[in-house]
């Protein structure tokens, strides 16, 4: 099961990967990434939540990736797509408020 943790440029981002140490778990971030961090450490570039097509962007990266569920930790990246979980459930992906995991 791959598990999308958002915000992975915060310290609770890593402390709930290593909650979740059973899963292969990928960590990424809307924030600007540098280079090293994406090529090195695996970090992921997500969309930016202030984009019209937010929701189709994160579902369009979660098929192409394998992620079957999405940590959110941030407040706006959770109701976005808590707005869309229809269709994250329709392609079996979980959604979870990352906070409450923390």
């Amino acid at each position: 099961m791959n598990i999308l943790i958002t915000a992975a440029t915060s310290a609770s981002a890593h402390k709930l990967k290593n909650k979740l140490q059973a899963w292969e778990i990928l960590l990424g971030d809307y924030a600007d990434l540098p280079d090293f961090m994406v090529k090195n450490m695996g970090l992921l570039r997500l969309p930016n939540p202030a984009s019209a097509s937010y929701q189709h962007e994160m579902l369009t990266l979660c098929l192409d990736k394998g992620i079957e569920a999405i940590y959110a930790l941030t407040g706006e990246e959770l109701n976005l797509l808590q707005q869309s979980e229809l269709l994250f459930n329709e392609y079996n992906i979980a959604l979870f408020d990352g906070q409450a995991y923390l």
